[in-house]
């Protein structure tokens, strides 16, 4: 029996499986869409407005829930409103015919999540958002529900991405110890590794004179448009947030929030890391959405040496104070198959290379 090789699919291979047949576009890819580990997904020409996010489970495909479940279909085309506390579920121009040995995930792209909008994939009788089952053929379905800001997206917007392995990827507590010893995987003096990831704490102490902490957002804000870069004021969407000198946060019920880890992070090359949610247990808070960091990311040879994460943070239920190297998540990460042909950071256009607190794309100072 032939015993095959465990990581992450790189840029080439992904590239490889279009090429195969086993992955499909409704229309050729975007020149940057295949990222060095992961590839953006489109959204289709239409969204459909449903009561309430649901699972199609093992016995259904997603059409046949939306014929139940529909309330509205909205041509996407040439641009529409999504409203925030709404649900909408988008075919995405995307589909799979995976090999058996091949599995993959999703997650929001980091603009996405940086807008507090709420995406998950689904696939025909799938049971979990944002897991496909090895040898999955069929359509993927994107449930999007933009939280705090009303959006305008498009056929073709991409605000989820997905990744493919092989195997199981993720290192071990041994094997991470290992690798942030030979290549500093967060820059701390005592690294905390343990529950399969390794720590990352807040930043409270401020950045710049103004000791600047993060921003909250603004609430009956105008849309803002996923495609267009740089095109709204951050004051009329953001408020922020300073350290007044007792580097500390009172998370507001529901609000939303973006902060910036301690610790800068660093991926190496033949790497791939994802933030995963912290325990409950410790804080009803939530943080980080969009979760993929890509080989490079951070790394100094691809003009990222002291990048830091992001942080997109919401309380529930109660108000929480959050204080300053406060444990905020944990980054798993993965091996790759093999090293990717470019690096994030290195001439493709990555937003968020070598950044420390930063809003998204979308807003300028």
């Amino acid at each position: 029996m032939q015993i095959l090789a465990e990581g992450i699919l790189s840029d080439s291979a992904i590239q490889a499986l279009f090429d195969a047949g086993k992955l499909g576009a409704g229309r050729p890819l975007d020149a940057d869409q295949i990222q060095p580990a992961s590839l953006d997904l489109r959204l289709g020409a239409r969204a459909y407005r449903v009561r309430a996010s649901f699972l199609p489970g093992p016995s259904a495909r997603v059409e046949d829930k939306l014929q139940r479940l529909s309330m509205h279909e909205i041509d996407l085309s040439a641009g529409a409103v999504l409203e925030t506390g709404c649900v909408y579920i988008v075919p995405l121009l995307e589909s799979l015919d995976l090999p058996p040995e091949i599995s993959a995930s999703a997650n929001p792209k980091s603009s996405t999540g940086r807008l507090d909008i709420f995406t998950r994939v689904m696939t025909d009788h799938g049971q979990e958002f944002d897991k496909i089952a090895p040898g999955y053929t069929g359509p993927l379905w994107l449930e999007v529900s933009p939280r705090t800001f009303p959006i305008v997206a498009r056929t073709g917007s991409r605000l989820s991405q997905i990744r493919f392995r092989q195997g199981h990827a993720v290192l071990g507590e041994d094997e991470l110890s290992a690798l942030h010893g030979a290549e500093t995987l967060v820059a701390s003096e005592t690294p905390n590794v343990s529950g399969g990831g390794i720590a990352l704490s807040i930043d409270l102490m401020g950045q710049g004179g103004d000791a600047l902490i993060g921003y909250r957002g603004k609430h009956h804000t105008a849309v803002v448009d996923v495609d267009k870069r740089a095109a709204q004021d951050v004051f009329d969407f953001w408020e922020p947030l300073y350290n007044r000198g007792s580097a500390d946060l009172i998370l507001d019920p529901d609000e939303f929030y973006i902060l910036v880890s301690r610790e800068s992070v660093h991926v190496p090359p033949l790497y791939a890391a994802e933030m995963t949610p912290f325990d409950p247990l410790v804080g009803e808070f939530r943080v980080h959405y969009a979760g993929f960091f890509d080989p490079g990311f951070g790394h100094s040879d691809a003009g990222g040496a002291g990048s830091r994460a992001v942080l997109e943070v919401r309380s529930h239920e109660v108000p929480f104070i959050l204080e300053h190297g406060q444990i905020v998540g944990r980054l798993i990460y993965e091996k790759m198959l093999e090293r990717p042909a470019a690096l994030y950071g290195s001439g493709l256009g990555s937003n968020y290379q070598a950044q420390g607190l930063k809003l998204s794309k979308h807003f300028r100072a």
